[in-house]
């Protein structure tokens, strides 16, 4: 028998159905609450809220569990490429080498921009944040492909669309950073891969040889994996939200963007640097700041420690951990705020009242250290996680559209002034 949920209101019972996901988890479906009784739920920031059936990632903080498509994060992570991840994302399985092959090249093929986006890119001052300017880029795609504002368009013209996107971002976001440094622009060489190529077009220079060690393109992949999907965080339900009014995909992917650029969402890599520089420019006496972390009437909290999702430990954290080790190992990175960081994650791993709060280093904290590492500004980290995690908001937008759902439009409790009568200002 399939289970109910009963709400009593004014005497009368109400029978609400009990939806089960595959992986058990359980939620009262409430779609026809209001209709049915006149009520409404009120769930400040939605925490309780499901907003839509989803079929892409799976995610369970507190057994620190994370699936794309029903493929742990540690398995995609060890064995997989960006660009294969990107398909199981987009399209529900892993690619065949035919389907992999068609998919690469069709990106491959649409890297390059067009040229008047150059001159839209030196419009902007060289102190421009790179987020506000790739939100401005990606949008402002949509007016060199104006086919794209229909909503109605074939499975093939989307397609392309979506291939467009996760062809120009690299390309958009290396040259946000180049726009800042005021460094000539590096067209894309399509016979690096996805990575690689990223990699060539943020540090290459027109006059020298361009060469990046394996181990720097590997701890990219796997950042980029690591990222590409969290389920229904902040900047993924603004995707959906602005995507079911029908923009297009362009525009969609923009109001991502620029939900990731709020410190609470995509700027936590950030905030760790800036904690280690702060530590660095106080002397860098690391148990003093860890004291204070610990002193409840102190402000001061350790970033990048601990996950408001994962209640016991982030998946990710232990595969970029290595990532990371392998990085300052082969690189010999001899950089005072990675000391830093090497001492704080150890006392997060030893010290007692870090291990009973579960506040482990988590892959803000690892992800910061690797970029900080290979010469990635900090003003660009959260371009870096943009660039992971647009797979996943084509996803999420594809199945919505191909589910039909219906235009965003949450509801609200009404706490301001009753009707009141106009007064003319000379009464006022």
């Amino acid at each position: 028998m399939s289970e109910i949920a009963k709400i009593e209101l004014g005497g009368k019972v109400f029978e609400f159905p009990v939806i089960t996901g595959t992986e058990n988890e359980k939620a009262i479906d409430i779609s026809n609450l209001r209709q049915d009784t006149g009520y409404i739920t009120l769930d400040t920031g939605y925490k309780n809220t499901g907003a839509t059936t989803s079929a892409i990632t799976f995610l369970d903080g507190e057994e620190g569990i994370l699936k794309y498509r029903g493929y742990g994060i540690e398995e995609l992570a060890e064995k997989a490429t960006f660009i294969e991840v990107a398909y199981l994302l987009i399209y529900g399985n892993l690619p065949t080498q035919d389907q992999l092959n068609q998919f690469r090249d069709s990106i491959t093929k649409h890297t390059l921009v067009h040229e008047d986006m150059k001159q839209f890119f030196e419009a902007y001052p060289a102190k421009a944040h790179p987020m506000g300017v790739l939100a401005s880029m990606v949008c402002s795609l949509s007016t060199f492909y104006p086919e794209s504002l229909d909503p109605h368009r074939s499975a093939e013209a989307k397609n392309l669309t979506i291939h467009r996107l996760i062809a120009k971002l690299p390309t958009l976001a290396a040259w946000a950073y180049k726009n800042s440094t005021r460094h000539p622009f590096m067209y894309p060489k399509n016979e690096f891969d996805y990575c690689k190529n990223f990699l060539y077009m943020m540090f290459a220079m027109p006059t020298e040889d361009f060469n990046v060690d394996p181990v720097v393109v590997d701890a990219l992949n796997k950042l980029l994996i690591l990222h590409a999907d969290h389920e229904q965080n902040c900047s993924t339900s603004t995707v959906r939200i602005v995507g079911s009014s029908q923009a297009n995909l362009y525009a969609t992917i923009s109001a991502g963007i620029s939900a990731l650029w709020g410190p609470l969402h995509g700027g936590a890599n950030q905030e760790v640097i800036e904690m280690l520089e702060k530590i660095h420019n106080d002397g860098g006496d690391v148990d003093k700041w860890v004291a204070k972390a610990k002193d409840k009437d102190d402000s001061f909290r350790l970033m990048g420690f601990g996950h408001r999702v994962y209640k016991n430990f982030d998946p990710r954290a232990k595969i970029i951990k290595k990532a990371c080790d392998d990085i300052l190992e082969k690189l010999g990175v001899n950089d005072p705020l990675l000391a830093i960081a090497k001492r704080l994650e150890q006392v997060a791993l030893e010290d007692e009242y870090f291990k009973a709060r579960n506040l482990y280093p988590n892959v803000d904290f690892y992800s910061g250290i690797i970029y900080k590492a290979i010469g990635i500004p900090t003003e660009m980290f959260t371009v870096m996680f943009a660039l992971g995690r647009l797979p996943g908001w084509i996803a999420q937008w594809k199945e919505m559209t191909e589910n039909k759902e219906p235009i965003g439009r949450p509801r609200q409790i009404y706490t301001g002034e009753v009707l009141r009568t106009y007064v003319p200002i000379e009464k006022r």
